[in-house]
């Protein structure tokens, strides 16, 4: 009985969700490598390895966790718990595939220009889609050491 007048007391309640809210998810890419941010590796539990699927006609870019054994997977960080940045992949053959969806500017002297496009996550389906018509390019200055001149 106790049981009962506790349920329709409750009746339209729903629990408050215990998952915080997912950050900004973003591509970057430039002519070398595809970089996702902390966020959109998140949203896909940072799986070891990714398939980069590209749908040509709507113009946008999904990345969603695979197998090792899958074909076409892409190493992607090192594993759920083992990451905490953001992935940089630098796989010739996809940064091209990828990068022709966008054009990059001429970068002055020391930077380098890049596009950058912020996604759809979709946790449920630990999927990220990126909508290349929402990208915007600009240029940075390089990251790492100094090339000695």
């Amino acid at each position: 009985m106790k049981e009962y007048i506790m349920a329709s007391l409750l009746q339209g309640f729903e629990e408050v969700q215990l998952v915080k809210p997912v950050g900004k998810t973003v591509m970057t890419v430039t002519d070398s490598v595809v970089r996702f941010n902390k966020a959109t590796a998140e949203v896909l539990n940072f799986p070891a390895q990714v398939k980069i699927l590209i749908n040509d006609k709507t113009r946008q870019i999904a990345v969603t966790p695979t197998t090792a054994k899958a074909n076409n997977a892409v190493k992607f960080s090192k594993g759920e718990g083992k990451q905490t940045t953001s992935v940089s992949i630098k796989n010739a053959v996809l940064v091209e595939a990828i990068s022709k969806y966008f054009t990059l500017v001429e970068a002055p002297e020391g930077e380098v220009s890049f596009a950058s496009v912020n996604g759809t996550a979709y946790p449920e389906d630990k999927t990220v889609i990126f909508d290349v018509a929402n990208a915007t390019a600009g240029t940075m200055k390089r990251r790492g050491r100094k090339k000695a001149e």
